[in-house]
């Protein structure tokens, strides 16, 4: 990725040109302030690089050193918060949004981050993430509201109908941990709902959603659970708890900073907080100054432009992204921004998937150019493009060199020794022509 950081725009300039207007009245919580106060037109292709520039895509990437710690900081800060999967057909997608803007980096320098240093801390952000540790006490309203019962219907049922077992499991954990579920003296019984989780793992991951206990670290993937007074360090505990308003005000901002541009919606789901919650907390944030009320052309909802955001006159990324990258987690969002519609096919027999089972967004310049079904054959030390696919806009003889380069680039990273293409999928014949060094005359690449 090069870009010249200097190129581009600061939101007070976009500010400088604006006209009154009244935004649409889809917005009837915000009504009245649009009435009274300027708004800004932003094309798609300006909202699409100031998204870009406020999730890190506008920075270079590191060319004379290897990433290191201070590097990662400067990416978490940037997307505020990092989602974890437990998919590993490629490698685990938390790994994933690092390498997108950073290139090639020490893998271990994330968990080495959250359970060595406790920089970092595993919540319910957005779906379970990796979370600065500094941001703990905003999100203690939901582990309070977790502990009033306002959790997945599975974990807090085993509150009501079982407190005297949950206690039990968390007395184990006082004494033994910090420890996985496998591990429990009493694990109980195996329900059919909840991915198969016994009573155990699931009074564990309702303690853990209250707050009790945390994530001391993992073993195999394996969430290793002990108090949360032995993990989380002695000062973030120390600090206030802010009232739940605040705490929305505070993650929305966050949010807000991370998307540059969005919708109320884009900017209640980045944390997960409900729109109910989240409309009046942004009603505040408009009137504070602190969002500013903007229209996109082409989107059907009014957006809020972050005052600190930055508008390149160009993007010149490259990237693959994992399905679950903060840049298009939210499938409408980036429906909306790059007219490219994102499913995900993990769960889908393999007879009706369009695209494959792991299929990566490949970003190139401002667009989503290409997509492509990825899997790491690791005992054969390949990485497999089952299938590659263009977009409408993208010709394949544009994407395919970049895209070969970044699928070495990833071969590399995971110490895989070639990569071999597929038959799906128009982009292959012009991707398998830009890797003919790493093409296996009898491979025959086949889908989880």
């Amino acid at each position: 990725m090069t870009v010249d950081p200097s190129d581009d725009t600061p939101a007070s300039s976009i500010l400088d040109s604006v006209a009154v207007d009244v935004a649409s009245p889809s917005a009837a919580f915000l009504a009245p302030w649009f009435a009274r106060r300027p708004s800004v037109d932003l094309s798609s292709a300006e909202a699409r690089r100031i998204a870009l520039a406020a999730q890190g895509f506008r920075v270079p990437r590191p060319t004379t050193v290897v990433p290191d710690r201070r590097h990662m900081r400067r990416v978490i800060d940037r997307v505020g918060l990092i989602q974890i999967d437990s998919v590993n057909v490629l490698a685990r997608s938390h790994y994933l949004p690092f390498f997108a803007r950073l290139g090639p980096y020490p893998a271990r320098l994330l968990d080495a981050l959250a359970y060595d240093h406790r920089e970092l801390f595993e919540y319910w952000g957005h779906e379970a993430s990796f979370i600065p540790m500094g941001l703990q006490p905003l999100f203690r309203w939901r582990m309070a509201r977790a502990a009033d019962g306002e959790a997945w219907g599975g974990l807090a049922s085993i509150a009501r109908e079982l407190p005297e077992y949950v206690e039990r499991i968390y007395a184990e954990v006082r004494d033994r941990g910090p420890l996985g579920a496998s591990a429990l003296a009493e694990p109980g019984a195996r329900a059919g709902a909840w991915w198969g989780w016994a009573d155990g793992k699931r009074a564990l991951e309702w303690l853990f959603w209250t707050g009790r206990v945390t994530t001391a670290g993992r073993r195999n993937f394996e969430r290793l659970y002990d108090l949360t007074e032995r993990v989380i360090p002695a000062s973030v505990l120390a600090l206030p708890t802010p009232p739940e308003d605040e705490a929305h005000r505070a993650l929305l901002r966050i949010a807000a900073r991370s998307l540059g541009v969005a919708t109320a919606g884009d900017l209640a789901d980045y944390f997960r907080i409900r729109g109910p919650l989240a409309r009046p907390r942004i009603a505040e944030l408009v009137e504070d100054g602190a969002l500013v009320p903007v229209r996109v052309a082409g989107w059907s909802h009014p957006a809020f432009l972050d005052p600190s955001a930055r508008l390149p006159r160009r993007v010149d990324a490259r990237a693959l992204l994992s399905p679950f990258d903060s840049l298009v987690w939210e499938r409408s969002r980036t429906d909306r921004l790059f007219g490219f519609h994102l499913r995900l096919e993990l769960y889908t027999p393999a007879p009706k998937r369009v695209h494959g089972y792991y299929v990566l967004p490949f970003l190139l310049g401002d667009r989503l150019a290409a997509r492509v079904d990825l899997k790491a054959d690791r005992k054969a030390g390949r990485l497999l493009a089952l299938g590659a696919f263009t977009e409408a806009h993208a010709a394949p003889s544009a994407v395919a060199a970049p895209l070969a380069g970044s699928l070495r680039e990833m071969a590399d990273w995971l110490g895989l020794e070639s990569v071999v293409v597929g038959e799906r999928g128009d982009l292959v014949d012009a991707l398998r022509m830009e890797l003919p060094a790493a093409l296996s005359a009898d491979a025959s690449p086949t889908a989880p």
